[in-house]
């Protein structure tokens, strides 16, 4: 799961991250409007924690502008503007959610597990490809009978393929959604983990479920599909 945090103050918005990733996310964050409106634009993320007053772009414009462009990301305003109509402003705009400061980190925890739940319930909450189930909400993964145990990163690159099943997914998509920007990665971290992956879901006699598209990327695909 990867989330972009939009907060122009550093304190809110370093412990944020920090909670953020240690709860196994995946995290990009900016300090500015236009910035974090870039990064919106060119990444896909699974929530985008917003605030509203921020320098060069305000966050109602950011949230404006994504919807218009008919981004359907889940979006979480984060604002001290605490007045009834502004929430509803906020909300009536597209926001799915509008957090007051000061909150509880527990409580945004919270609010984005929700957010994600609905997500997942629009896609369905589990996946399935021949042998292969993935259990979305729970983060488990089964061949067959037998559960396989992935790291963090594993499953998501192979929740990831799952969403995007019967597309094609290209190396630098899989790294966007996988990697924190400014995370050191080698240039074949993702073949490594695609890599990673095969070894562990190929049990037995199973059948190899991850193609690859030769200079394009990575599929999901059973055997004779």
């Amino acid at each position: 799961m990867r989330i972009l945090v939009i907060e122009d103050y550093a304190p809110i918005r370093k412990s944020i991250v920090e909670r953020l990733t240690e709860d196994g996310y995946t995290v990009d964050s900016s300090a500015t409007g236009d910035e974090g409106l870039w990064y919106a634009e060119n990444h896909q993320y699974d929530v985008i924690l917003l605030d509203i007053m921020l320098p060069e772009v305000d966050g109602l414009t950011i949230l404006r502008t994504l919807r218009a462009k008919e981004q359907l990301v889940p979006i979480i305003i984060m604002s001290a503007r605490d007045a009834v109509n502004c929430r509803i402003e906020g909300l009536d705009m597209g926001a799915d959610d509008y957090l007051v400061k000061p909150f509880s980190l527990d409580e945004l925890m919270a609010r984005i597990r929700s957010q994600i739940r609905k997500s997942y319930d629009q896609k369905n909450t589990t996946f399935t490809l021949a042998d292969l189930t993935l259990e979305f909400r729970a983060k488990r993964v089964y061949r067959g009978d037998v559960e396989i145990s992935l790291t963090k990163r594993e499953y998501s690159i192979l929740e990831y393929l799952a969403y995007r099943a019967g597309e094609v997914v290209s190396r630098m998509e899989i790294w966007n959604h996988v990697y924190d920007e400014y995370e050191d990665s080698t240039s074949n971290a993702v073949d490594v983990y695609v890599g990673y992956l095969r070894k562990k879901l190929n049990i037995g006699d199973s059948a190899n479920l991850i193609q690859t598209r030769r200079g394009v990327g990575y599929y999901l695909s059973a055997p004779g599909e």
